[in-house]
C-alpha cells in the first residue's frame, strides 16, 4: 500500500514536498513514480526513480524545478517541488512496480490515493 501526503495550497513561486510511504512490501525492490492529473485530462507522468535512486526521469515541464528522491530505510519516496506554477495544480499520485515500463506507462501495480496541490497566481 502507498500513502501519499504533503499537498496543499501554495502561491506561485513557492515550494512543497510530497511524500509517499509504502507498507507491506520490500520497498527497495520497486521502481517509483509520481503522476499528476487535472480533472478532465489524462494522468501525466511527472518523475520516476530506479530502485537504488541512481537514475531518474523528469517530464520536461518540471525539469530543474522538481526533484524525486527516496529513502529506502524509511520506505518513502519524495517529490520536492520548487518554483511552483499555477499549471502545476493537480492531484499528484505515487506509484510503484517492479517493472520500470509499468511505472512509466501508468500501469504500476500500486497507487497512492492522491494528494491535491493547488498553486495560486
Amino acid at each position: 500500500q502507498l500513502q501519499a501526503s504533503g499537498g496543499g495550497l501554495v502561491q506561485a513561486g513557492g515550494s512543497l514536498r510530497l511524500s509517499c510511504a509504502a507498507s507491506g512490501r520490500t520497498f527497495s525492490n520497486y521502481y517509483m513514480g509520481w503522476f499528476r492529473q487535472v480533472p478532465g485530462k489524462r494522468r501525466e507522468l511527472v518523475a520516476t526513480m530506479t530502485q537504488s535512486g541512481s537514475t531518474t526521469y523528469y517530464e520536461d515541464s518540471v525539469k530543474g524545478r522538481f526533484t524525486i528522491s527516496r529513502d529506502n530505510a524509511k520506505n518513502t519516496v519524495y517529490l520536492q517541488m520548487n518554483s511552483l506554477k499555477p499549471e502545476d495544480t493537480a492531484v499528484y499520485y505515487c506509484t510503484a512496480d517492479s517493472s520500470l515500463s509499468a511505472v512509466i506507462l501508468g500501469r504500476g501495480g500500486s497507487w497512492g490515493q492522491g494528494t491535491l496541490v493547488t498553486v495560486s497566481s
